[in-house]
């Protein structure tokens, strides 16, 4: 579906959370977040919730009933949307934004666009972020290509320039996912520590010429190395192309998303756009509203709190 099947299809509230209780029970069985009770839950009537100070009542829909712990639920609990006030159907369609758009969607942006304050647009923005996360997944394999790059901008001082850019690590498997991270420095330790803990032994890993990658050999089946000194970015070896092309594919996205949408990146929140950048170069095979689907229904059991 794109943005306006989805403004047409989910307008409130209530077909939007409809069409979440699907996607997180598709078999009609609810499970209840809080025992992991499956199928005992019912629902309930809506309750009328307490006044509001103009007099106005509201009703809290779509609540559940587990029939073994007695505790009741609803189908945002233990997940990203709990205790969100912002509608459903526009968090729909922010998740939709930032799955559709290559190199990503500001705040200020999803701010304009949802008619949500910058502040919730910026959270929001996170949270999804969060849900885009992948976690505990195998180690890469075959032709893996390696390569370090620096983001960010330069800080000046009475000093002269002092360096403000953020190093991230990252990780390709030929015609298959990629993987990036933040690190402190960068050295031959962790650049080795980041290898093998994402890398099988018998991979062909490919390299620049930095020497913080010399020794990987004797840990891998096969690491071959190009000369970017010489401007050299590509060589045959039989039927092997030796490049690390593919790993500068994925970073100049992600340099023109940075750069070009979201400007400034604190240290501290630049693994969670990682994650956003990864999530949406592994799903790239597929339409924008699979990618959106996808996204959506990784968002259970994951909690980020503002504080």
């Amino acid at each position: 579906m794109n943005l306006t099947q989805i403004a047409k299809s989910y307008h409130d509230e209530d077909s939007a959370r409809a069409f979440l209780e699907a996607q997180r029970w598709p078999d009609g069985k609810p499970g209840c977040p809080h025992c992991g009770e499956i199928g005992r839950a019912y629902c309930l009537p809506p309750i009328a919730g307490k006044p509001k100070k103009n007099g106005e009542i509201t009703f809290r829909k779509g609540l559940w009933k587990c029939g073994g712990c007695r505790k009741q639920f609803t189908v945002t609990v233990d997940t990203i949307f709990e205790d969100s006030h912002i509608p459903l159907n526009k968090w729909l369609m922010a998740f939709h934004l930032l799955c559709a758009s290559k190199k990503g969607m500001s705040a200020h942006q999803l701010h304009r666009m949802l008619g949500v304050t910058y502040k919730s647009a910026w959270f929001m923005a996170h949270r999804i972020r969060y849900a885009m996360a992948q976690l505990n997944l195998p180690k890469l394999s075959g032709t893996v290509e390696v390569d370090e790059t620096y983001v960010g901008g330069v800080k000046r001082g009475r000093q002269g320039e002092k360096s403000n850019k953020a190093p991230v690590v990252a990780l390709v498997e030929r015609g298959g996912n990629v993987r990036s991270f933040h690190t402190q420095m960068v050295t031959g330790k962790s650049l080795k520590q980041v290898i093998r803990e994402n890398v099988t032994t018998d991979s062909h890993v490919m390299t620049d010429d930095f020497g913080g990658y010399h020794g990987l050999k004797k840990e891998f089946r096969r690491h071959s190395t190009i000369r970017h000194k010489w401007k050299v970015y590509a060589r045959k070896e039989g039927d092997v192309l030796i490049s690390t092309n593919t790993i500068e594919g994925y970073f100049s996205i992600l340099k023109r998303g940075i750069n070009g949408v979201y400007h400034h990146v604190g240290k501290h929140h630049l693994h969670r756009y990682l994650s956003e950048f990864d999530f949406r170069y592994n799903s790239r095979h597929i339409e924008d509203g699979e990618r959106s689907l996808l996204a959506i229904k990784k968002v259970t059991g994951k909690r980020l709190m503002y504080r």
